[in-house]
């Protein structure tokens, strides 16, 4: 099979396409015939080698944690899905032909393959924070850092149970979360004051996706630190807070969550994409930062 490889530790350069062994499914697992796999920033992180000390590769890497395609193959005791079927999910090596799903669900019918690409890891993570900060009906979130992939999918999922949500975005994305449903704030200096003027009674939890905000600025917002959770700042424990990089939460739950809102038409997610080709291009856009929505490569 085609697949998105990199041999080296380096930039969006050392990608290339190249021919891999196809992957089968092990128990529990489905394989998929790719139609779309998106892009995180993870991925980069990854791929430039600034996560070699917490996870270690075998080269040549491929990509991708995320996906949505056809089912063509189907592991040991997977029940419930058939050859032929349509469905996204959660894996491993997924900017590729084919990929293996661990976790996954069937895809509505109304639901494009770029969408559905782009909604996994971003509700996962999303859902995994929401449920470790306790947001339900009548919570005020802060979300900083909420117009790209994971920010944009907490902001509707907060919303979706019944939380007030503020979230932080560069200028030119304001308008974007008002149309999501939160109330806008640019992020940078005095965020803090700007918080408190549109929330004076405070806020119950913050969720820091982007890692840019003083974590001790965040931290001073809420009744005690532990109620601010970040993906993106591995120091903020330092100050208290708490960092979550996976394995705490329900996958199926979180997708499932996802599909629910979507079917219900409250979430919806933006989308740019890209060739499996333009794999580096797509690299370069999102280490830059300051993306609106995923980034998505249609395979």
């Amino acid at each position: 099979m085609q697949a998105a490889q990199f041999s080296q530790y380096g930039g969006p350069e050392v990608l290339e396409i190249g021919e891999a062994p196809d992957p089968h499914p092990g128990p529990g697992e489905v394989r998929v015939v790719v139609h779309a796999a998106s892009v995180n920033p993870i991925d980069w992180k990854v791929r430039s080698g600034y996560l070699r000390d917490q996870a270690s590769l075998d080269f040549p890497a491929t990509p991708g944690a995320d996906a949505a395609g056809v089912v063509d193959e189907v592991g040991e005791g997977v029940s419930g899905v058939s050859l032929g079927d349509a469905v996204f999910g959660l894996g491993s090596q997924t900017n590729a032909e084919l990929a293996v799903l661990r976790a996954f669900v069937p895809k509505p019918p109304s639901m494009d393959w770029a969408e559905a690409a782009a909604i996994a890891i971003g509700a996962e993570t999303a859902v995994r924070v929401l449920n470790l900060l306790g947001v339900r009906s009548g919570t005020t979130l802060l979300i900083d850092g909420a117009a790209g992939g994971v920010g944009s999918m907490a902001v509707q999922i907060a919303l979706g149970r019944g939380a007030t949500v503020i979230g932080t975005a560069n200028p030119r994305n304001q308008e974007f979360l008002r149309e999501l449903g939160a109330t806008p704030l640019v992020y940078g200096e005095g965020l803090v004051d700007r918080v408190r003027e549109v929330a004076p009674d405070g806020v119950d939890a913050v969720f820091d996706v982007a890692g840019a905000s003083p974590v001790e600025d965040l931290v001073s917002l809420v009744p005690e630190p532990a109620q601010v959770v970040s993906i993106a700042n591995f120091a903020a424990g330092q100050a208290g807070a708490r960092v979550t990089t996976g394995g705490e939460g329900d996958p199926l739950a979180a997708l499932q969550e996802a599909v629910d809102l979507y079917e219900a038409g409250k979430l919806k997610t933006e989308v740019r994409t890209f060739g499996l080709a333009e794999i580096a291009e797509a690299h370069r856009v999102s280490q830059a930062g300051h993306v609106r929505g995923k980034l998505v490569l249609v395979i």
